[in-house]
């Protein structure tokens, strides 16, 4: 198995193995890029916290193809119970064959973020990688003439965050009482007034890891509650 590049002293994640996907696969599922690649860098500079915090309950909103939670599912062993959820049905059934395909279990529900979960200040580890380009409106309808649901894994809408800000005006009702989160951002999503947002429902948020891709600045974004 490939490691994700880390320090030689740290802990390794290990990227999943995705032979099993093909060229068809990712016409319908979004293909894991260098924004998967830097929330896979930036969770494995953060593993001895992970470990030390014990997560029960993990969730990744928008799971794709399963690189992530399969990823994270791998490190915690039965220790966790792992959870995803994706608005794209072959998307949750990607996920599946990701996880499968590593000998990992990892729960994957359709749905609209966390619409149908009913786990108020339960989830102790939540991972979104969400739509964030800036768009109009108008691409987040879905899905699209053709069934297509691909165009949903990067569409933000206005500044890139309607998708965002939807999940993160409740995030503090879904997570535990002590908790991290981690989401990835680029420049004009505004991190700033990010945590701002998550300032007023008890976390205290960082950057903790960024690149620069092409014209995006891609970070991913830890917030801590709790601790």
């Amino acid at each position: 198995m490939e490691a994700v590049r880390g320090i030689s002293d740290q802990e390794l994640i290990e990227t999943p193995d995705l032979s099993h996907l093909d060229a068809a696969d990712y016409d319908k599922v979004y293909e894991p890029r260098e924004d998967s690649f830097l929330f896979l860098d930036a969770l494995e500079k953060d593993l001895n916290l992970i470990r030390l915090f014990k997560p029960s309950i993990c969730l990744e909103v928008g799971s794709g193809s399963g690189v992530i939670c399969t990823a994270l599912a791998r490190f915690l062993g039965s220790s966790s119970y792992v959870i995803a959820t994706d608005l794209n049905p072959f998307a949750c059934q990607t996920t599946h064959q990701t996880a499968e395909a590593n000998n990992s279990f990892v729960s994957c529900i359709q749905m609209d973020l966390d619409s149908m979960l009913r786990m108020n200040n339960t989830i102790d580890l939540l991972l979104f990688n969400p739509p964030y380009v800036v768009t109009t409106s108008k691409e987040l309808r879905q899905p699209r003439e053709d069934g297509s649901f691909l165009h949903l894994a990067w569409a933000g809408g206005v500044k890139g965050r309607e998708v965002t800000d939807r999940l993160l005006s409740h995030v503090g009702q879904l997570l535990s009482h002590r908790s991290l989160f981690y989401l990835v951002v680029i420049k004009e999503n505004d991190p700033e007034e990010i945590c701002n947002v998550m300032a007023c429902q008890g976390f205290k948020g960082e950057i903790i890891a960024s690149r620069k891709v092409r014209n995006e600045l891609l970070s991913v974004m830890r917030f801590k509650r709790g601790w």
